[in-house]
């Protein structure tokens, strides 16, 4: 394995056990802050759409949003498909962690970016036709196999998009992943479960057709295939690309970790200070 692809490897894992020891409030802060950087990208699809009429111009600035994303350290909960991941399968940290990430950050996504376009919509009257159309357009996707596919798609985009970022440590670079991942949800508009919500919040709140439970049925078709493509198009994959030879040196490391800490804890805990061997 070339150390570029092990190094990369490494920053996941330890990034996965930053995201996953986070306490709630700075999860959930983390995750809002996400939803309304994504919310910026929307703005800048929107206006551009507005002004041109042209869909890929308007791909080009929801970039943005993603640029956001990378600079300001937030979190999609789709980002999270491979990052914390990684520290699972190195064993230093539960599946249950990795659950509560995901709920944490999605809700917290969501509540952010309904808030952020509500208030675009607020105060950019001009915007509302078009984002009435834009949304309209996301809700019609339906709940077939067309439908699922992009969601597959979608999830890959963007954990690919994770992965790229973690193998370089380029600003630049990582702004370049960031952009086209933005660009292609966009030009291509895949089934994301969270830009497809927000494009949706915006139409609800001018007026759109459809309603919140029509919302909530295409969010979890999309977050469904945005799962399946992310872990199995590409996190798995990854996991078998970095070999068990690097999973195995992560879970010693993990293990070693722990025993320097319980000799550190046995003399802290000895009464005359001498030092403890642990029984082995």
């Amino acid at each position: 394995m070339s150390q570029e692809l092990e190094e990369a490897f490494h920053r996941s894992v330890v990034e996965g056990d930053a995201r996953l020891s986070r306490t709630w409030p700075s999860l959930l802060a983390t995750g809002a802050v996400g939803g309304i950087d994504v919310s910026i990208g929307i703005l800048g699809l929107l206006v551009v759409e507005h002004e041109t009429g042209s869909r890929l111009l308007g791909a080009l600035a929801f970039g943005i949003g993603f640029i956001a994303l990378t600079l300001a350290n937030s979190e999609l909960f789709t980002e999270n498909f491979l990052v914390p991941v990684t520290s699972v399968a190195a064993r230093r940290a539960s599946p249950i962690a990795v659950l509560r990430l995901w709920l944490g950050t999605l809700v917290a996504n969501l509540l952010g970016g309904w808030v952020m376009v509500g208030l675009i919509m607020m105060g950019l009257p001009e915007l509302r036709e078009t984002a009435l159309r834009v949304g309209t357009h996301a809700a019609s996707a339906g709940f077939g196999r067309e439908a699922f596919a992009s969601a597959m798609i979608g999830g890959a985009v963007i954990t690919l998009m994770t992965w790229m970022e973690r193998s370089t440590d380029s600003v630049p670079a990582k702004l370049v992943a960031a952009e086209a991942a933005g660009f292609l949800l966009a030009a291509a508009t895949l089934q994301h479960a969270i830009v497809v919500s927000l494009e949706m919040f915006a139409a609800l709140q001018v007026g759109a057709g459809f309603g919140y439970r029509h919302w909530l049925a295409c969010f979890g078709w999309a977050a469904a295939g945005n799962i399946l493509g992310g872990l199995g198009l590409v996190t798995v994959l990854r996991l078998i690309q970095v070999g068990p030879g690097s999973l195995e040196e992560e879970r010693r490391l993990t293990t070693d970790g722990e025993e320097t800490a319980t000799v550190s804890s046995n003399r802290e805990a000895s009464p005359d200070g001498a030092t403890q061997s642990p029984i082995r």
